[in-house]
C-alpha cells in the first residue's frame, strides 16, 4: 500500500519519544546558551575581577572561585585553569594579608579552593594547605574564645564552629567533602555527614524547606539554596554505606518534592520560595537549579520531572546575565530578621559573587 505521505514511514516510536524528552534534556541547549558557553564567559569574567573586599577573601568569592575551578577542569580549558592557579599563587604571596583566619564557617571554606587545586595539579602545598583549614573545624580552639554552646556542640562530635544557621550546610559541607575527595579519608565526609543530619533535624521544616532561623519563620530563598546546594555536594561522594545517608537523601529529596511545586510558570524561584508575590531572585534559583541537575545527573531524581524543571531553570536563570556577565537580581547579604517585609524590600544588586557562584555550579554539575 502507498503511503499518502511518506515522509511518515522515517519517524519511528523512539522519534516522538526524543521529542517528548527534549524539554527535559541536560545535554544539549540553543546556542550560547550551553554550560560550556556560560561557564566560560562567567569564569573568564571571575578571573579579571578585582577581589570584591579589599581586607579579606569571604564565602561569596571562595564559593566562585570553586565554581570557576570546576568548570575549566571540567570543560578542560587549561588556559583557564593555569589563570585561576596563578590568582591563587598571587594571593598566598603578595596578597598573603587577604587569607582569611580559619575561626568561623564563612572563613574556613576557603579551603575548598587549595584542595580543588590539589585535585588538579596534585601539589603537595595545596593539599596541606586546604588540610590545616578543614582540620581546625573539629579541633577545639583552646587558645581563643568560645562559646559554651560552641563547646557542647564540640563535646558531641560536631564542630565548635556550628550555629545552626542555614547557610552553615554550604561552607562546612564544601570542604570537608573536598577533604574527602582529596585524601580518601572517611573522617571528613563522616564529619560533614554528621553535621548534616543535625542541621536536618534541628531545622527543616514538614514540607522540606528551612526558615530562615527558628526564630524567623520564611523561607528565604538563598538561605534555603545553601542546604539545597549542600546536600548535593556532600551526597556526590558520601558512601551509601554511611548510616546517615538514608536521612540526608531524604531530607534532600523531600526538599526537591517542595521545590518543584514552588518553581514559577518561568522556571525561576522568588526571594520567599512560597510567596507568590515576591520577585524573581537569580542566587537561590541558581543553588536549587545546581541541587536538581545534580539529582537528575546522579540518578537521585526522576529525569523527567526534574530534569525538565531543572532545564527551564537554567535557561531562565542565565537570561539575567547581562552583556558584561554580570547576573542581576541577586539578594544583597542578608542577616535573619522577623519581618516579611524585610525579605521583600532587600537590594537586588548586579554582579554580586552569591549569584555569580551559582551560575558556574551549574555549568559544572551540567558537564560533570
Amino acid at each position: 500500500m502507498k503511503l499518502k505521505y511518506p515522509f511518515l514511514a522515517m519517524l519511528t516510536v523512539g522519534s516522538f519519544v526524543g521529542f517528548a524528552q527534549n524539554e527535559a534534556d541536560l545535554s544539549h541547549f540553543p546556542e550560547g546558551k550551553s554550560p560550556q558557553e556560560i561557564g566560560k564567559r562567567i569564569a573568564s569574567h571571575f578571573v579579571e575581577s578585582p577581589h570584591p573586599r579589599q581586607n579579606r577573601i569571604i564565602y561569596p568569592e571562595v564559593c566562585a572561585w570553586y565554581g570557576a575551578l570546576t568548570f575549566a577542569h571540567l570543560s578542560q580549558d587549561k588556559t583557564l585553569s593555569n589563570q585561576l592557579e596563578q590568582r591563587f599563587e598571587k594571593l598566598i604571596n603578595q596578597e598573603a594579608s587577604l587569607i582569611p583566619i580559619p575561626n568561623h564557617v564563612d572563613f574556613n571554606v576557603f579551603g575548598a579552593i587549595p584542595l580543588q587545586l590539589f585535585l588538579e595539579t596534585k601539589k603537595d602545598s595545596y593539599l596541606k594547605m586546604g588540610l590545616a583549614i578543614a582540620d581546625t573545624q573539629w579541633v577545639a580552639p583552646w587558645g581563643e574564645k568560645i562559646t559554651s554552646e560552641s563547646q557542647t556542640y564540640f563535646q558531641k562530635g560536631y564542630t565548635w564552629q556550628t550555629r545552626l544557621w542555614i547557610d552553615d550546610m554550604y561552607m562546612i559541607t564544601a570542604v570537608q567533602a573536598q577533604a574527602f575527595r582529596a585524601t580518601g579519608e572517611a573522617k571528613y565526609i563522616n564529619r560533614a555527614a554528621k553535621e548534616m543530619v543535625m542541621y536536618l533535624d534541628s531545622l527543616q521544616r514538614p514540607n522540606g524547606l528551612f526558615f530562615h532561623a527558628p526564630d524567623v519563620p520564611y523561607f528565604w530563598s538563598r538561605g534555603n539554596g545553601w542546604m539545597a546546594a549542600g546536600m548535593a555536594e556532600l551526597l556526590r561522594d558520601l558512601p551509601k554505606n554511611n548510616p546517615d545517608y538514608p536521612r540526608i537523601m531524604k531530607g534532600y529529596k523531600t526538599m526537591m518534592a517542595s521545590l518543584l511545586k514552588y518553581q514559577a510558570e518561568d522556571g525561576m524561584w522568588r526571594q520567599l520560595v512560597d510567596d507568590p508575590n515576591s520577585w524573581n531572585e537569580t542566587s537561590g534559583t541558581g543553588m536549587f537549579t545546581f541541587a536538581m541537575i545534580t539529582g537528575v545527573k546522579n540518578g537521585w531524581l526522576n529525569k523527567k520531572t526534574y530534569g525538565k524543571a531543572a532545564r527551564k531553570a537554567w535557561l531562565s536563570l542565565i537570561s539575567y546575565i547581562d552583556d558584561k556577565n554580570d547576573i542581576r537580581e541577586v539578594c544583597e547579604g542578608t542577616n535573619k530578621k522577623n519581618d516579611h517585609q524585610y525579605y521583600l524590600d532587600r537590594k537586588r544588586i548586579i554582579g554580586d559573587m552569591h549569584g555569580q557562584a551559582p551560575v558556574l555550579w551549574c555549568a559544572s554539575a551540567l558537564l560533570r
